[in-house]
């Protein structure tokens, strides 16, 4: 029901930003919480941010509040995420996911039904 393709990723330098951005398709997405996640080699995917279905909502990982901001736009069926002041330990897989239920926007990435291929972001120190 929901097709998810993230773009933005890339190599940046210790405190520079990248923003990532997810382009969805289906007609679904704006009743869709949407979620930012990571994985880390050898490590498990872990939240980002989520952001509700109205944008009017949000949440942050403690590792990343105060320097990443998650934001839509349901009129371009886009979720963005703004990651400044960056670090090496940001450096991971981020992928967009769409919550499972509508209205829905679960911190937690079994509730996900919906998944991007995933976008390579790389901090190098």
């Amino acid at each position: 029901q929901v097709q998810l393709v993230e773009s933005g990723g890339g190599l940046v330098q210790a405190g520079g930003s990248l923003r990532l951005s997810c382009a969805a398709s289906g007609r679904t997405f704006s009743s869709r919480g949407m979620g930012w996640f990571r994985q880390a080699p050898g490590k498990e995917r872990d939240v980002v941010a989520i952001i509700s279905w109205s944008g009017t909502s949000t949440y942050y990982a403690d590792s990343v509040k105060g320097r990443f901001t998650i934001s839509r736009d349901n009129a371009k069926n886009t979720v963005y995420l703004q990651m400044n002041s960056l670090k090496p330990e940001d450096t991971a897989v981020y992928y967009c996911a769409a919550d499972t239920l509508l209205y829905e926007s679960s911190r937690s990435a079994k509730n996900y039904n919906y998944w991007g291929q995933g976008t390579q972001v790389t901090v190098s120190s």
